[in-house]
């Protein structure tokens, strides 16, 4: 057991015992214990203007067991990421005065997830006596839909005969901002193997896979650049504004009867992008041709240089 944090003139905090009594009809559950935020809230004078701890703990219960388990698949599971997030985004909404609307708001984003059944929450103000004051409620799906904000990514796409270039680094964060970025590498320089006699399943791997070197090319050049395979990895990497380096694979195989119709890299960055609800693909490459339209009601690839002077 690890000692809760504590700030100025603040008491240490035992952790809560937290009810772990399985509900009939359910599977899993995700468990989020003792996690202690500053935050402004209260309904009186005294507590507006400077923040106080709050504890939350939350057990949601899954409406069947993880599918992903047994494959050891992160796509396959509702990830637990999911509730820390929840309270994040409620208190990111506004302020607010009262405990229970916080609570209720918490629950109803938990339970926006199709896969939970219940949950119980309990929220509590650790700093107005000596004790913990809070609320605690049990509320089961269905309820009214919380409206999600999707991050929508920067989608570019890199030529790997820029990879060298000294400028590309630099070029790559001035595009990305502020905002999360979704990075592609196109192949151009590498040959692909020689496919003859190979069934196509086998070439779609090993094309795959040449695309995901590259990935890891272009990640080997800073630290903010990571690469993900997985839908779940991205989705948490563009809520928290990062730049993600595509490796394909999983994503591209995964998706089955929506796969794309080509293998092509501009056609697969294309493809994600609209899956990602982005508008366009920025192109980073040497052709400075005009925007490729691919049709397919895919997004258009839009050439931009190297240098934002140029």
């Amino acid at each position: 057991m690890t000692d809760q944090p504590t700030g100025l003139n603040q008491r240490p905090v035992a952790p809560v015992d937290v009810q772990m009594t399985a509900q009939s009809g359910t599977a899993d559950k995700l468990l989020l214990h003792d996690h202690i935020l500053e935050v402004e809230i209260g309904a009186f004078q005294q507590e507006r203007g400077h923040t106080q701890r709050v504890r939350f703990n939350i057990v949601a219960d899954l409406k069947q067991t993880a599918p992903g388990a047994a494959h050891d698949d992160v796509d396959g599971i509702l990830s637990y990421d999911v509730l820390p997030e929840a309270i994040e985004d409620e208190l990111a909404a506004g302020r607010l005065n009262l405990m229970e609307t916080l609570a209720e708001g918490v629950a109803a984003r938990v339970l926006a997830h199709k896969q939970v059944a219940q949950v119980w929450l309990r929220v509590e103000k650790l700093d107005r006596l000596s004790g913990a004051l809070g609320v605690e409620i049990v509320r089961a799906a269905p309820l009214a839909p919380v409206a999600e904000a999707h991050a929508v990514p920067t989608m570019i796409l890199v030529d790997d005969t820029v990879l060298a270039d000294p400028r590309l680094v630099d070029r790559l964060a001035e595009l990305a901002g502020d905002a999360p970025t979704v990075l592609c590498v196109n192949p151009v320089s590498q040959e692909l193997p020689d496919f003859d006699g190979l069934i196509a399943p086998v070439a779609r791997r090993i094309t795959l896979l040449a695309y995901e070197q590259a990935a890891w090319r272009l990640a080997s050049l800073d630290p903010r650049f990571v690469v993900v395979d997985s839908r779940t990895e991205m989705d948490w990497a563009l809520r928290h504004d990062n730049i993600s380096v595509w490796a394909p694979s999983k994503i591209v195989i995964d998706a089955r009867d929506n796969a794309p119709s080509s293998l092509t890299m501009p056609v697969l960055a294309a493809w994600l992008a609209r899956r990602l609800e982005a508008a366009e693909v920025l192109w980073l490459t040497t052709d400075r041709e005009t925007s490729l339209d691919l049709g397919q009601d895919l997004p258009p690839l839009r050439p931009v240089p190297l240098s934002s002077g140029t």
